[in-house]
């Protein structure tokens, strides 16, 4: 016997188009929905945290409706249909591979070429009788607007940064004032993204614990507070990277990440040394390694800040994976050069 399939539980009923029957979308988050998405924030199952690409409804839609197009990433579908509770439009979701808008337009897949591909899919133009997409204004970068137009003959408009001013937009003629169109970078947003990346920390966290670890053996002092107290600067240049250099941001000078996260550190780690006077060679090592820690975790929110740009990433990421690599690296070295003497 084949298995009925099961809709999830934000789809609400079907709905008729020209196309065939959309499912309707619920516009209220539930428990699930919640759970999913905090899951997602702290990294648990976030590459499969996705819906699948498609034409949806929400409301009664007609073929006058607006048709909004966002990503397949369940954070950014949930964040976009919660703010059309009075609205009547269709939705298409691209297969942007479970990344959000931002990122998808600067990896590529929430780009020109899936939004024609989604269009065809669909069969759009059977579905509405006008020729207008509505993108969010930060998929921009990905797509030629133009090139969708001459190959599908839909139009392209960019609606406004944030979901929740959508209504408004619709009903003022798709026209967006300044402070729609101005990307905010709040306490609260740059602290978002904060639980994922600490929790993606982990392996940095493992691998300085085991250095410290095995620096202990040649004295015996392995299992002790003595190695503990020597591992807490390391925890302390991972919260720095993952939690500071994010809540510090619109106060470090200078738009690099990596080097806002190595300033950070290196500000923290000479005022750790001068109280711990007497390891004058742990805390030449600390001097080099804490920093090269904190600048690559900060690196990492190079996709989520708008102080930086595709092409300002990658110039960035060609010069400082190699120094970071470098100081890192210089700090190990030395740190066996002097156990050898040691022994």
């Amino acid at each position: 016997m084949k298995k009925r399939y099961k809709s999830p539980w934000w789809i609400n009923s079907w709905h008729p188009s020209g196309a065939g029957f959309v499912p309707v979308i619920s516009t209220r988050l539930v428990f699930q929905d919640r759970l999913g998405g905090s899951r997602a924030r702290w990294g648990i199952g976030r590459m499969r945290y996705m819906i699948n690409p498609g034409l949806y409804a929400v409301g009664a839609p007609d073929a006058d409706s607006p048709v909004l197009v966002t990503a397949n990433y369940k954070l950014s579908f949930d964040n976009l249909r919660k703010n059309l509770q009075h609205i009547n439009a269709w939705v298409l979701v691209l297969d942007t591979k479970g990344v959000n808008v931002w990122c998808a337009a600067g990896k590529g897949t929430f780009g020109t070429e899936e939004v024609i591909k989604q269009i065809s899919a669909v069969n759009l133009s059977s579905v509405v009788r006008h020729r207008t997409l509505i993108l969010p204004q930060l998929g921009a970068p990905g797509v030629a607007a133009h090139e969708v137009t001459r190959m599908t003959g839909f139009k392209v408009v960019y609606g406004p940064v944030r979901a929740a001013d959508l209504p408004y937009f619709v009903e003022n003629g798709l026209k967006a004032g300044r402070e729609m169109r101005t990307v905010s970078f709040t306490l609260r947003e740059r602290l978002a993204v904060v639980p994922v990346e600490f929790v993606k920390s982990w392996k940095i966290a493992f691998a300085a614990f085991l250095f410290v670890l095995l620096s202990s053996y040649p004295s015996g002092d392995m299992i002790s507070w003595s190695t503990f107290f020597r591992f807490l600067p390391y925890v302390g240049a991972i919260l720095i990277g993952c939690l500071f250099v994010p809540a510090l941001l619109p106060w470090i000078p200078g738009p690099s990440l990596a080097f806002n996260g190595w300033l950070v550190c290196i500000v923290a780690t000479i005022i750790y040394t001068l109280f711990n006077t007497d390891q004058l060679a742990e805390n030449m090592v600390y001097l080099l390694i804490l920093p090269a820690i904190s600048s690559f975790l900060a690196l990492n929110y190079t996709g989520a800040t708008p102080y930086t740009s595709l092409s300002g990433v990658k110039k960035e990421m060609k010069f400082a994976i190699p120094l970071i690599v470098f100081t890192a690296a210089s700090g190990i070295v030395l740190h066996v050069i002097g156990l050898w003497r040691a022994i």
